[in-house]
């Protein structure tokens, strides 16, 4: 059996023995769409931590910008040369 297969038939066990456990009430869904809460809760943290990376990063990019704006303004001309 290949490793892609090996694979594939894991994560299928393991969804169906989620799904099981969710419908016996082991695992909660409180709005019951078949994801467990505690899995939304982790995705939704995650876009929170991602808005705030992705603001950190738009902040980073227009310093850097800045940075090579001053550089460009600040550069000397090249002194000529005379024969």
């Amino acid at each position: 059996m290949s490793t892609f297969a090996i694979v594939v038939l894991v994560i299928a066990i393991g969804a169906v023995a989620t799904f099981i456990a969710m419908k016996k009430g082991t695992i909660a869904d409180a709005n019951n769409n078949n994801i467990p809460d505690a899995i939304e809760e982790k995705v939704e943290e995650v876009k929170e931590v991602a808005k705030k990376v992705k603001a950190v990063a738009e902040k980073a990019t227009k310093v850097a910008k800045t940075v090579v704006v001053e550089k460009k303004a600040t550069k000397k001309p090249a002194a000529k040369k005379t024969k």
